[in-house]
């Protein structure tokens, strides 16, 4: 009995459980999108139901009410340039975790895993705090004037690297050291072998924590509050709140759900078309 629960009937009911939720989900993405083509009577009475008449003007005033040129405008350059640059410094760091023999490799793998657990929402007076300093300093002594959105990109960087160099870690232990001997024998280097040999084969879980970084800092709220309060400074999930205060006294409920589609769908589109990458990035080093 205890056999038939254990290796059929639970992991059948997980998968059901599974298939449901992702089922759910999916519904309700397709109702945000159908709702967006909808007039704001029409949400209303018939929320469950196709639109009548596509109402494709919801997507223009909700991006000229919440500004969202200027705000798209940052959220792909922060998004692009934090993900590079989260790339670019991870990825050293893994290898040389991953390769060390020393003690403190062990360690220090450690206490980036640590990192993980932190909520960003126990953090909130020391990040303000850090911002003002600096942003009295870099005025003040340095270049005389100062960008918040520099700051939230430093902040958006150092917080995700944990992620980043834990999962790069694992990666790169999974890969063979036959191939930096192979290097090692053709006379390169271990920066040339790291750039030419390594970063090409590990090139799955480079990509995997590329996306999903740039999944995580597009749709990054709280640091954007926090740090880059101004509405030249907002990005589009901070625009996206904006909107809401506006179009829930303008009743224009047709117009919010275009602003959640703008955001929100080329996430999706994104890990729909690169899931299969992302999962065998995630995995391949799990048992290392």
């Amino acid at each position: 009995m205890r056999r038939l629960i254990g290796d059929v009937l639970l992991p059948r009911a997980t998968a059901i459980a599974l298939w449901a939720w992702v089922a759910f989900n999916l519904a309700l993405v397709l109702w945000v999108g159908l709702q967006s083509l909808k007039d704001s009577g029409e949400v209303w009475l018939n929320p469950f139901t196709l639109p009548a008449e596509p109402q494709w003007g919801n997507y223009a005033s909700a991006w000229q009410a919440a500004e969202f040129s200027a705000a798209a405008l940052n959220s792909t350059v922060l998004t692009l340039l934090g993900a590079l640059l989260i790339v670019a410094l991870s990825a050293p760091a893994a290898y040389v975790l991953a390769r060390s023999n020393r003690r403190v490799a062990g360690p220090l793998t450690g206490y980036f895993a640590m990192g993980l657990s932190i909520p960003l929402q126990t953090l909130v007076i020391p990040v303000v705090v850090v911002k003002l300093s600096l942003y009295t300093f870099m005025e003040d002594w340095v270049t005389g004037w100062w960008d918040n959105r520099i700051t939230l990109l430093i902040f958006q960087v150092a917080l995700s690297l944990p992620f980043a160099v834990f999962v790069l870690t694992g990666y790169l232990r999974s890969l063979p050291h036959e191939i930096e001997e192979a290097a090692e024998i053709d006379g390169a280097g271990p920066l040339r072998a790291f750039v030419r040999i390594v970063l090409p084969v590990a090139r799955p879980g480079v990509m995997t924590v590329l996306v999903l970084n740039v999944i995580g800092l597009w749709n990054e709220t709280l640091l954007v509050l926090l740090i880059a309060p101004l509405p030249e400074e907002r990005t589009l999930p901070a625009a996206l709140l904006n909107l809401y205060s506006s179009m829930q006294y303008s009743s224009d409920w047709g117009g919010l759900f275009a602003g959640i589609v703008i955001l929100i769908y080329p996430m999706i589109v994104l890990y729909l078309w690169l899931g299969r990458r992302i999962v065998d990035g995630m995995t391949a080093g799990i048992g290392k």
